[in-house]
Parts: C-alpha cells; sequence; structure tokens
C-alpha cells in the first residue's frame, strides 16, 4: 500500500465522543454509512487491498460516495487525479475535487489546493446530475401542481402564505412545497443545524430578511418568501436552481454549476419541481442582479 493511502483513512471517533455525535449520525446514518462503505470499496480497489488494482473503479465508486456528500471521498478523487494513479494526471481536476471536499470542512483539502492550482470550471462527469425528468409536470410551461397543498397544509399556514405569497411575486405552490419540505408545516421546527420555523431559516437568514422571531408563523413565512423572492431574481426563475439554493446554499449551486452533486439535495430538488409543475416562475429582475455564473451553468445541467 502507498505510505500516504493509509493516512487517507477516516478516523475512528473516540468512544468519549460518542454521546456528542449520536444525534446528528441518526439523522444521516444510512447516507453516511453506504458512502462510507463505497469509500472503503474503492480504497480495496485502488490500492489492490484484497482484490485487484482496478483505478478506474475506484474512481467510479469515489464518485458515487462523493455524491452522497462524502468530503473524504471528493479528497481521494483529488489525491489520484493530482498524482497520476491510474489516470493522466489532471492537477485542474484535482483542484475541483479538492475544492468540494475544502468546502465540506476538510483541512487537508486546503493545503493541497495550493499545490495543484486553480479548478476547473466545467463539474467532472461522474458527478454531473441527470437532467431532471421530462414529463407534463416537467415542461416549461404552467402544468398541473404534482400535490395538493390546500388540502394539506393547516388552515392557518394556508391563509398566511395565500395572503402574503402574491406581495413578494411568488406563487403560493411553490411556497408551500418549500415549507413541506423544510419543516411539514411545523411553526416551532428546529434542526440539528439550528434551522428554525416552518421554512427553516438560519439565523444568517433570519437576519438578512429582518425576521426577529423565526419561530412567528407570519413572521418566518415573510423572511422565508423574502429569501425566495431573491433567489428567483438570483437564478432568473429557473424553480430547480432555487430550490437547489435553498437546500444548499446559491454558493454551491454556482461551485458546482448546478444542481450540487448531494443525494439529499438532488432529492429535494425533484421533490420541489414535481410538487409545483413547471421548471419556471416569474421573477422580478429589479429585486437584484443575475448570478453570473448563470451563463456556465444552464449549458452544463441541462439541455434546452
Amino acid at each position: 500500500m502507498h505510505p500516504l493511502a493509509r493516512c487517507r483513512r477516516p478516523l475512528l471517533i473516540s468512544l468519549l465522543g460518542v454521546a456528542a455525535v449520536l444525534p446528528a449520525l441518526a439523522q444521516d446514518s444510512a447516507a453516511d454509512i453506504r458512502a462510507l462503505d463505497l469509500r472503503e470499496q474503492a480504497i480495496a480497489f485502488e490500492n489492490g487491498e484484497g482484490v485487484p488494482r482496478n483505478p478506474a473503479l475506484a474512481i467510479s465508486l469515489y464518485c458515487k460516495a462523493a455524491l452522497l456528500g462524502d468530503p473524504q471521498a471528493h479528497y481521494n478523487l483529488g489525491w489520484i487525479y493530482a498524482n497520476g494513479r491510474g489516470v493522466p494526471r489532471d492537477d485542474a481536476t484535482a483542484a475541483y475535487f479538492f475544492q468540494a471536499a475544502a468546502a465540506q470542512g476538510l483541512e487537508a483539502a486546503h493545503r493541497m489546493l495550493k499545490i495543484v492550482g486553480e479548478p476547473r470550471t466545467d463539474v467532472p462527469e461522474c458527478l454531473r446530475p441527470p437532467a431532471p425528468p421530462r414529463g407534463p409536470e416537467l415542461s416549461k410551461g404552467a402544468s398541473k401542481p404534482g400535490v395538493d397543498y390546500q388540502a394539506l397544509a393547516p388552515r392557518k399556514i394556508l391563509e398566511l402564505v395565500m395572503k402574503m405569497a402574491p406581495q413578494y411575486q411568488v406563487q403560493p405552490q411553490l411556497a408551500l412545497a418549500i415549507i413541506a419540505a423544510e419543516s411539514n408545516f411545523d411553526s416551532q421546527a428546529l434542526s440539528p443545524m439550528n434551522a428554525q420555523g416552518l421554512m427553516q431559516l438560519i439565523p444568517e437568514t433570519s437576519q438578512r430578511f429582518q425576521v426577529r422571531n423565526p419561530f412567528d408563523a407570519a413572521q418566518n413565512i415573510r423572511g422565508g418568501l423574502a429569501y425566495l423572492r431573491w433567489l428567483l431574481a438570483y437564478f432568473e426563475g429557473d424553480i430547480a436552481l432555487v430550490a437547489a439554493a435553498y437546500n444548499a446554499g446559491e454558493g454551491k449551486v454556482e461551485r458546482y454549476r448546478g444542481v450540487p452533486p448531494y443525494q439529499e439535495t438532488r432529492a429535494y430538488v425533484q421533490r420541489i419541481v414535481r410538487s409545483v409543475g413547471t421548471l419556471v416562475h416569474p421573477f422580478d429582475p429589479s429585486v437584484t442582479r443575475p448570478s453570473p455564473a448563470l451563463a456556465l451553468i444552464r449549458p452544463a445541467w441541462r439541455v434546452n
């Protein structure tokens, strides 16, 4: 085994730290376990541990783990391309993977970025999300929404959305789809990441849109609608990009030139798009300038 390959294995959590991490592990255990299994298989095929060395299969397995949001898999892919392990050396591709790992908090990736230089601007093939499924509910024109939130939403929440959404130029169906996905209409919802209330506003977003009490339904919805209006202008009405940005952040959408390659975000986007029933939404261009990355995002991840 290459001596540095051993260093890239994940450290075991100490017994003293188990109690502290159990709540977070419970949230994402299935995806984490699957990603860890894929990564361990990839390490075996990369280094020939108990199986014949197979760099191509190792890369494929690492990519699958990366799509589940595993930062170590991103890092290991960067290492492979930076060192030409079974593939031609490609510093730009290596930098892309190191940048993704660094964005997820892997300190070693920051150091490697200083060595390999600038990342490529397009998404590597194995991380590109598939084009959204085509069908009547996903056409660019208006179509029948996939979910009847008027029958599902609590009356108080429905009335607030129906009253306030038009004030923010947001279609009620989009607002209700976001609320359903974020909090299941629970105004007291609180996530492990401190996202709060109906539309799960993090404190920074609440401050940005002047929400003083995120557990007050009206204030929270108002803040969420203001954010949606801004995202709609920033991504020029592209609902898939708006949903991805609401889930993962607009910076991640720009970095990955489209929907980020996280299983949670992809599932979230599909849910919102199908619930709303269209790929586009009217927007007010006076709210903000569009994302400077839009010209690169559109051809990279969707065929018009």
